[in-house]
Protein backbone atom coordinates (compact mmCIF):
# COMPACT_ATOMS: atom_id res chain seq x y z
CA UNK A 1 0.00 0.00 0.00
CA UNK A 2 1.61 3.34 -1.15
CA UNK A 3 -0.83 5.79 0.39
CA UNK A 4 -0.60 5.54 4.62
CA UNK A 5 -3.01 7.43 5.69
CA UNK A 6 -5.67 9.96 4.90
CA UNK A 7 -2.99 13.11 5.54
CA UNK A 8 -0.74 11.83 3.12
CA UNK A 9 -2.03 14.67 0.98
CA UNK A 10 -1.20 18.75 0.33
CA UNK A 11 -2.87 20.89 2.87
CA UNK A 12 -3.61 22.99 0.10
CA UNK A 13 -6.62 19.59 -0.88
CA UNK A 14 -7.48 20.02 3.19
CA UNK A 15 -7.93 24.09 3.55
CA UNK A 16 -9.94 24.24 -0.24
CA UNK A 17 -11.77 20.87 0.67
CA UNK A 18 -13.10 22.87 3.60
CA UNK A 19 -14.43 25.87 1.78
CA UNK A 20 -15.46 23.80 -0.92
CA UNK A 21 -18.00 22.31 1.87
CA UNK A 22 -18.82 25.48 3.19
CA UNK A 23 -19.04 27.48 -0.03
CA UNK A 24 -19.88 24.81 -2.87
CA UNK A 25 -21.54 21.58 -1.55
CA UNK A 26 -23.34 21.23 -4.31
CA UNK A 27 -20.62 21.86 -7.42
CA UNK A 28 -19.72 18.98 -9.57
CA UNK A 29 -16.41 18.48 -11.33
CA UNK A 30 -14.28 16.38 -13.55
CA UNK A 31 -10.77 16.42 -13.78
CA UNK A 32 -8.00 14.68 -15.98
CA UNK A 33 -4.59 13.38 -15.78
CA UNK A 34 -1.72 15.35 -18.12
CA UNK A 35 0.95 13.75 -19.16
CA UNK A 36 3.57 16.87 -20.33
CA UNK A 37 6.44 13.91 -20.32
CA UNK A 38 4.74 11.83 -22.70
CA UNK A 39 5.98 8.35 -20.87
CA UNK A 40 5.01 5.12 -21.76
CA UNK A 41 3.79 3.15 -19.00
CA UNK A 42 4.90 -0.67 -18.46
CA UNK A 43 2.38 -3.29 -19.09
CA UNK A 44 -0.47 -3.93 -16.09
CA UNK A 45 0.50 -0.63 -14.67
CA UNK A 46 -3.33 0.75 -14.87
CA UNK A 47 -4.09 -2.71 -12.84
CA UNK A 48 -1.56 -2.48 -10.59
CA UNK A 49 -2.35 1.59 -10.10
CA UNK A 50 -6.40 0.34 -9.50
CA UNK A 51 -5.32 -1.87 -6.68
CA UNK A 52 -4.19 0.86 -4.78
CA UNK A 53 -6.96 3.11 -5.46
CA UNK A 54 -9.12 0.54 -3.86
CA UNK A 55 -6.73 -0.08 -1.11
CA UNK A 56 -7.48 4.15 -0.59
CA UNK A 57 -10.92 3.33 0.83
CA UNK A 58 -9.76 1.56 4.08
CA UNK A 59 -8.32 4.88 5.22
CA UNK A 60 -9.58 6.77 7.99
CA UNK A 61 -8.75 9.61 10.08
CA UNK A 62 -7.08 8.93 13.31
CA UNK A 63 -8.24 10.50 16.53
CA UNK A 64 -4.64 11.65 17.17
CA UNK A 65 -4.65 13.06 13.83
CA UNK A 66 -7.48 14.62 14.39
CA UNK A 67 -5.95 16.03 17.34
CA UNK A 68 -2.67 17.16 15.15
CA UNK A 69 -4.92 19.32 12.80
CA UNK A 70 -6.95 20.97 15.37
CA UNK A 71 -3.91 22.24 17.19
CA UNK A 72 -1.58 22.80 13.95
CA UNK A 73 -4.49 23.88 11.49
CA UNK A 74 -6.35 26.33 13.69
CA UNK A 75 -8.00 27.42 10.76
CA UNK A 76 -10.00 24.47 9.78
CA UNK A 77 -13.67 24.66 11.05
CA UNK A 78 -14.22 22.32 13.78
CA UNK A 79 -17.52 21.13 12.06
CA UNK A 80 -15.00 20.02 8.45
CA UNK A 81 -12.53 18.13 11.10
CA UNK A 82 -16.00 15.85 12.13
CA UNK A 83 -16.72 15.43 8.21
CA UNK A 84 -13.43 14.53 7.43
CA UNK A 85 -13.21 11.63 10.51
CA UNK A 86 -16.34 10.80 8.13
CA UNK A 87 -14.86 11.05 4.54
CA UNK A 88 -14.09 7.83 3.18
CA UNK A 89 -12.12 7.72 -0.57
CA UNK A 90 -14.68 5.96 -2.84
CA UNK A 91 -12.83 4.34 -5.55
CA UNK A 92 -15.49 4.46 -8.16
CA UNK A 93 -14.81 8.29 -8.81
CA UNK A 94 -11.87 7.23 -10.74
CA UNK A 95 -11.34 5.97 -13.85
CA UNK A 96 -8.05 3.95 -15.46
CA UNK A 97 -7.40 3.07 -19.09
CA UNK A 98 -4.31 2.02 -20.02
CA UNK A 99 -3.62 1.54 -24.10
CA UNK A 100 -0.19 0.41 -24.62
CA UNK A 101 1.87 2.80 -22.71
CA UNK A 102 -1.16 5.54 -22.85
CA UNK A 103 -2.40 6.36 -19.29
CA UNK A 104 -5.46 7.74 -19.12
CA UNK A 105 -7.21 8.71 -15.23
CA UNK A 106 -10.27 10.63 -14.88
CA UNK A 107 -12.11 11.48 -11.91
CA UNK A 108 -15.65 12.62 -11.24
CA UNK A 109 -18.07 13.76 -9.05
CA UNK A 110 -18.93 16.29 -6.52
CA UNK A 111 -15.90 19.02 -5.75
CA UNK A 112 -15.97 18.49 -2.18
CA UNK A 113 -15.42 15.23 -3.00
CA UNK A 114 -13.20 14.37 -5.75
CA UNK A 115 -10.46 17.41 -4.37
CA UNK A 116 -9.06 14.84 -2.36
CA UNK A 117 -7.43 12.08 -5.56
CA UNK A 118 -5.08 14.83 -7.21
CA UNK A 119 -1.97 14.16 -4.78
CA UNK A 120 -2.06 10.61 -3.87
CA UNK A 121 -2.86 9.69 -7.03
CA UNK A 122 0.23 11.13 -8.73
CA UNK A 123 2.13 9.92 -5.41
CA UNK A 124 0.64 6.38 -6.67
CA UNK A 125 2.00 6.36 -10.48
CA UNK A 126 5.19 8.39 -9.50
CA UNK A 127 5.82 5.29 -7.02
CA UNK A 128 4.75 2.44 -9.16
CA UNK A 129 6.45 3.47 -12.02
CA UNK A 130 9.63 3.54 -10.81
CA UNK A 131 9.15 0.13 -8.92
CA UNK A 132 7.46 -1.41 -12.33
CA UNK A 133 10.02 0.08 -14.06
CA UNK A 134 13.31 -0.93 -11.86
CA UNK A 135 15.40 1.77 -12.91
CA UNK A 136 18.63 1.78 -11.31
CA UNK A 137 19.28 4.70 -8.22
CA UNK A 138 21.83 6.10 -6.09
CA UNK A 139 22.11 3.84 -2.88
CA UNK A 140 19.71 5.48 0.32
CA UNK A 141 23.32 7.08 2.04
CA UNK A 142 24.49 9.16 -1.12
CA UNK A 143 20.53 10.26 -1.52
CA UNK A 144 20.26 11.32 2.48
CA UNK A 145 23.85 12.75 1.89
CA UNK A 146 22.38 14.69 -1.04
CA UNK A 147 19.54 15.99 0.88
CA UNK A 148 22.38 16.67 4.02
CA UNK A 149 24.02 18.80 2.19
CA UNK A 150 20.91 20.48 0.60
CA UNK A 151 19.85 21.48 4.04
CA UNK A 152 22.72 22.89 5.22
CA UNK A 153 23.23 24.76 1.95
CA UNK A 154 19.58 26.62 3.14
CA UNK A 155 20.84 27.30 6.28
CA UNK A 156 24.09 29.00 5.32
CA UNK A 157 21.52 31.15 2.71
CA UNK A 158 19.44 31.87 5.35
CA UNK A 159 16.33 31.96 3.58
CA UNK A 160 12.97 29.83 4.90
CA UNK A 161 12.40 26.26 2.68
CA UNK A 162 9.52 24.09 2.86
CA UNK A 163 8.93 20.53 0.79
CA UNK A 164 6.43 20.63 -1.54
CA UNK A 165 7.25 17.19 -2.92
CA UNK A 166 4.30 14.90 -2.31
CA UNK A 167 3.20 14.70 -6.02
CA UNK A 168 6.03 13.33 -7.78
CA UNK A 169 8.09 11.85 -4.96
CA UNK A 170 10.34 8.83 -5.85
CA UNK A 171 8.48 7.06 -3.03
CA UNK A 172 6.82 7.65 0.45
CA UNK A 173 9.99 6.18 1.87
CA UNK A 174 12.41 8.35 0.48
CA UNK A 175 9.99 11.23 1.13
CA UNK A 176 10.09 10.24 4.24
CA UNK A 177 14.08 10.32 5.18
CA UNK A 178 13.97 13.58 3.20
CA UNK A 179 11.98 15.48 5.71
CA UNK A 180 13.68 13.73 8.25
CA UNK A 181 17.27 15.55 6.79
CA UNK A 182 15.68 18.39 6.39
CA UNK A 183 14.40 18.91 10.02
CA UNK A 184 17.98 17.49 11.31
CA UNK A 185 20.36 19.56 9.01
CA UNK A 186 17.78 21.95 7.85
CA UNK A 187 17.20 23.92 11.20
CA UNK A 188 16.11 27.03 11.10
CA UNK A 189 15.46 27.23 7.58
CA UNK A 190 13.31 24.57 6.96
CA UNK A 191 10.09 25.40 8.06
CA UNK A 192 7.02 22.81 6.93
CA UNK A 193 5.64 20.40 4.80
CA UNK A 194 2.83 20.44 2.34
CA UNK A 195 1.76 16.73 3.32
CA UNK A 196 0.11 17.21 6.29
CA UNK A 197 1.17 13.32 7.20
CA UNK A 198 4.82 13.95 7.14
CA UNK A 199 4.18 17.31 9.42
CA UNK A 200 2.35 15.02 11.75
CA UNK A 201 4.98 12.09 11.93
CA UNK A 202 7.42 14.75 12.31
CA UNK A 203 5.84 17.47 14.45
CA UNK A 204 6.21 20.23 11.36
CA UNK A 205 3.72 22.79 10.39
CA UNK A 206 2.08 21.72 7.64
CA UNK A 207 2.18 24.43 4.74
CA UNK A 208 0.15 25.51 1.99
CA UNK A 209 -3.11 27.13 0.97
CA UNK A 210 -5.15 26.91 -2.45
CA UNK A 211 -3.82 25.71 -6.03
CA UNK A 212 -5.00 26.78 -9.31
CA UNK A 213 -8.43 24.68 -9.40
CA UNK A 214 -9.65 27.05 -7.24
CA UNK A 215 -9.71 30.27 -9.35
CA UNK A 216 -10.58 27.47 -12.45
CA UNK A 217 -13.46 26.70 -10.81
CA UNK A 218 -14.66 30.42 -10.17
CA UNK A 219 -13.92 30.69 -13.78
CA UNK A 220 -16.28 28.34 -14.21
CA UNK A 221 -19.31 29.80 -11.59
CA UNK A 222 -18.86 33.70 -12.58
CA UNK A 223 -16.74 34.14 -15.77
CA UNK A 224 -13.01 35.23 -16.26
CA UNK A 225 -13.19 38.57 -15.81
CA UNK A 226 -14.35 38.38 -12.18
CA UNK A 227 -12.70 34.73 -11.46
CA UNK A 228 -9.56 36.05 -9.40
CA UNK A 229 -11.28 38.90 -7.76
CA UNK A 230 -14.31 36.51 -6.40
CA UNK A 231 -11.76 33.54 -5.32
CA UNK A 232 -9.59 36.08 -3.41
CA UNK A 233 -13.15 37.15 -1.72
CA UNK A 234 -14.31 33.83 -1.37
CA UNK A 235 -10.93 32.69 0.67
CA UNK A 236 -11.23 35.51 2.66
CA UNK A 237 -14.92 35.28 3.58
CA UNK A 238 -14.00 31.78 4.82
CA UNK A 239 -10.16 31.99 6.26
CA UNK A 240 -10.40 35.46 7.77
CA UNK A 241 -6.87 36.43 7.03
CA UNK A 242 -5.63 33.05 7.51
CA UNK A 243 -3.89 31.01 4.69
CA UNK A 244 -2.67 34.50 3.41
CA UNK A 245 -0.73 33.55 0.87
CA UNK A 246 -2.16 34.01 -3.04
CA UNK A 247 -1.62 32.01 -6.10
CA UNK A 248 -1.06 34.51 -8.88
CA UNK A 249 -0.99 32.99 -12.18
CA UNK A 250 -4.02 30.96 -13.25
CA UNK A 251 -4.82 33.57 -15.80
CA UNK A 252 -1.65 35.56 -16.02
CA UNK A 253 0.10 37.37 -13.34
CA UNK A 254 -0.58 40.82 -15.11
CA UNK A 255 -4.17 39.51 -14.89
CA UNK A 256 -4.15 38.30 -11.52
CA UNK A 257 -2.49 41.82 -10.02
CA UNK A 258 -5.02 44.10 -12.02
CA UNK A 259 -7.74 42.06 -9.78
CA UNK A 260 -4.93 42.04 -6.60
CA UNK A 261 -6.36 46.13 -5.23
CA UNK A 262 -5.25 47.52 -2.13
CA UNK A 263 -7.87 45.48 0.05
CA UNK A 264 -6.90 41.87 -1.00
CA UNK A 265 -2.89 43.38 -1.32
CA UNK A 266 -3.21 44.07 2.61
CA UNK A 267 -5.14 41.48 3.57
CA UNK A 268 -2.45 38.73 2.29
CA UNK A 269 0.75 38.29 3.34
CA UNK A 270 1.59 37.94 0.35
CA UNK A 271 1.93 36.05 -3.21
CA UNK A 272 3.21 32.77 -4.98
CA UNK A 273 5.28 32.11 -7.79
CA UNK A 274 3.89 29.12 -9.66
CA UNK A 275 5.24 29.98 -13.64
CA UNK A 276 7.22 32.03 -15.39
CA UNK A 277 11.01 34.07 -15.08
CA UNK A 278 11.38 34.30 -11.12
CA UNK A 279 12.72 37.64 -11.60
CA UNK A 280 10.62 39.13 -13.72
CA UNK A 281 7.71 37.81 -11.71
CA UNK A 282 9.63 39.43 -8.54
CA UNK A 283 9.97 42.99 -10.05
CA UNK A 284 6.44 43.22 -11.03
CA UNK A 285 5.26 41.71 -7.79
CA UNK A 286 7.58 44.87 -5.81
CA UNK A 287 6.56 47.39 -8.11
CA UNK A 288 2.60 46.40 -7.41
CA UNK A 289 2.86 46.47 -4.01
CA UNK A 290 4.99 49.88 -4.29
CA UNK A 291 2.08 51.05 -6.46
CA UNK A 292 -0.44 50.25 -3.31
CA UNK A 293 1.88 52.50 -1.24
CA UNK A 294 2.87 49.38 0.43
CA UNK A 295 6.09 48.56 1.60
CA UNK A 296 7.28 45.41 -0.09
CA UNK A 297 8.87 44.28 3.12
CA UNK A 298 6.33 43.63 4.62
CA UNK A 299 5.20 41.12 2.38
CA UNK A 300 6.37 37.69 1.02
CA UNK A 301 6.73 36.04 -2.14
CA UNK A 302 6.51 31.85 -1.93
CA UNK A 303 8.60 30.78 -5.08
CA UNK A 304 7.41 27.54 -6.14
CA UNK A 305 8.24 26.55 -9.35
CA UNK A 306 10.93 24.10 -10.83
CA UNK A 307 13.04 24.91 -7.80
CA UNK A 308 17.05 23.36 -7.17
CA UNK A 309 19.60 25.15 -4.66
CA UNK A 310 21.07 26.82 -7.32
CA UNK A 311 17.96 29.02 -8.16
CA UNK A 312 17.10 29.47 -5.14
CA UNK A 313 20.33 31.02 -4.22
CA UNK A 314 19.90 33.68 -6.88
CA UNK A 315 16.78 34.22 -6.30
CA UNK A 316 17.60 34.91 -2.65
CA UNK A 317 20.31 37.04 -3.83
CA UNK A 318 18.09 39.16 -5.97
CA UNK A 319 15.30 39.81 -3.36
CA UNK A 320 17.19 39.63 -0.24
CA UNK A 321 16.85 43.15 0.63
CA UNK A 322 13.85 44.23 -2.19
CA UNK A 323 10.70 41.69 -0.43
CA UNK A 324 10.55 39.08 2.09
CA UNK A 325 11.03 35.62 0.38
CA UNK A 326 10.24 31.82 0.99
CA UNK A 327 10.61 28.69 -0.72
CA UNK A 328 8.73 25.80 -1.42
CA UNK A 329 10.90 22.96 -3.49
CA UNK A 330 9.19 19.48 -4.35
CA UNK A 331 10.78 17.33 -6.67
CA UNK A 332 14.49 18.13 -7.00
CA UNK A 333 14.31 17.12 -2.90
CA UNK A 334 11.34 14.00 -2.86
CA UNK A 335 12.88 12.69 -6.38
CA UNK A 336 16.67 13.77 -6.41
CA UNK A 337 17.61 10.12 -6.76
CA UNK A 338 19.59 9.58 -9.62
CA UNK A 339 16.18 8.79 -12.35
CA UNK A 340 14.47 11.11 -14.52
CA UNK A 341 11.39 12.55 -12.52
CA UNK A 342 7.64 12.21 -14.21
CA UNK A 343 6.28 15.27 -16.27
CA UNK A 344 2.68 15.04 -15.22
CA UNK A 345 -0.55 16.91 -13.66
CA UNK A 346 -4.05 16.34 -13.10
CA UNK A 347 -6.01 19.25 -13.84
CA UNK A 348 -9.73 20.12 -13.28
CA UNK A 349 -10.91 20.11 -17.02
CA UNK A 350 -14.57 20.58 -16.18
CA UNK A 351 -16.87 22.10 -13.83
CA UNK A 352 -20.55 21.91 -12.72
CA UNK A 353 -21.27 25.09 -10.41
CA UNK A 354 -24.55 24.46 -8.63
CA UNK A 355 -27.65 25.06 -11.09
CA UNK A 356 -25.23 25.26 -14.33
CA UNK A 357 -24.29 22.97 -16.83
CA UNK A 358 -21.06 21.65 -16.98
CA UNK A 359 -18.56 24.83 -18.16
CA UNK A 360 -14.78 23.83 -19.37
CA UNK A 361 -12.02 25.13 -17.24
CA UNK A 362 -8.41 26.00 -18.12
CA UNK A 363 -5.55 27.59 -16.91
CA UNK A 364 -3.03 30.06 -18.68
CA UNK A 365 -0.40 30.55 -15.73
CA UNK A 366 2.74 32.55 -17.16
CA UNK A 367 3.95 30.48 -19.34
CA UNK A 368 2.49 29.12 -22.50
CA UNK A 369 4.14 25.38 -22.24
CA UNK A 370 1.56 25.03 -18.95
CA UNK A 371 -1.74 26.12 -20.53
CA UNK A 372 -4.49 23.43 -19.63
CA UNK A 373 -7.99 23.05 -21.22
CA UNK A 374 -9.89 23.47 -24.51
CA UNK A 375 -8.04 25.18 -27.00
CA UNK A 376 -11.74 27.31 -27.73
CA UNK A 377 -11.94 28.44 -24.15
CA UNK A 378 -8.45 29.72 -23.72
CA UNK A 379 -8.89 31.36 -27.03
CA UNK A 380 -11.88 33.23 -25.59
CA UNK A 381 -10.68 33.66 -21.66
CA UNK A 382 -7.01 35.56 -23.69
CA UNK A 383 -9.74 37.65 -25.36
CA UNK A 384 -12.04 38.52 -22.96
CA UNK A 385 -8.79 39.65 -20.91
CA UNK A 386 -6.68 40.94 -23.32
CA UNK A 387 -3.86 38.60 -22.88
Amino acid sequence: MIIHSILDNDLYKLSMQNAVVKLFPRAKVRFRFINRGKTLFPSGFAEALRKEVLSMSGLQLTLDEKNFLNERCYYLDPTYLDFLAGYRYDPSEVGIVQDGGELQISIEGYWYRTIMWEVPLMAMISELYFKMTNQPTNDIDTIVDVAQRKAVRFNNMAVNVADFGTRRRYSYENHKRIVNALINYGRPSFIGSSNVHLAHIFNTTPIGTHAHEWFMFHAAKYGYKMANKLALDNWVRVYRGDLGIALSDTFTTDVFFSAFDTKFAKLFDGVRHDSGDPFIFADKTIDHYKKLRIDPMSKVIVFSDNLNADLVEKIADYCRTKIKISFGIGTNLTNDVGVKPLNIVIKIVEARPEGQDWVPTIKLSDEPGKYTGDAEQIDLCKRLLKI
